[in-house]
């Protein structure tokens, strides 16, 4: 019987170094355009999504309401943002694309896709949709509570095979 952190670890590496071919493969053209891939996905969520709060961005984009002030603050030095408050309370602010940041990402967000799909040309497209499956059930398993996870890997080492 394999052990499980052994290969846990293995395709723990593994999912490290295909993100980072990835990554390598589609950062030089985000760095072209002075963004990093957050910023480029901040952009794309209020292209595809429309004015959103920075909470919901944060979620959306996978980072930290922190991080997302920063972001949010340095597509707005650059005129690709602009904060809106609600008219009705104040405290609300919507994050919406500005005419520049609208042009700026409907350039760059297909050639954006061009090249994620060739970095992924690896794989058929059935693969590509297993892949997706099988990060999605590794996400929501990664957000499982840690004595929960350990009950789960106890339970595999004291199940024979």
């Amino acid at each position: 019987m394999a052990d499980p952190v052994a290969v846990a670890l293995g395709a723990y590496v593994k999912l490290l170094r295909a993100s980072r071919a990835v990554l390598t493969r589609v950062e030089p053209r985000l760095a072209a355009h002075g963004l990093t891939p957050t910023q480029l996905g901040v952009l794309e969520a209020l292209l595809h999504k429309g004015p959103l709060s920075p909470g919901e961005l944060s979620r959306k984009v996978l980072t930290s309401p922190g991080n997302m002030t920063d972001v949010i603050d340095k597509l707005a030095a650059r005129d690709l943002v602009a904060r809106q408050r609600d008219r009705g309370d104040r405290r609300h602010v919507r994050i919406d694309l500005t005419a520049c940041g609208r042009a700026l990402i409907s350039e760059l967000f297909p050639a954006h896709a061009a090249d994620i799909a060739a970095a992924m040309a690896g794989l058929s497209e059935c693969e590509l949709e297993l892949l997706g499956t099988l990060l999605r059930r590794l996400g929501q398993g990664a957000g499982v509570p840690a004595e929960a996870a350990a009950e789960v890997l106890r339970e595999t080492l004291a199940t024979p095979d």
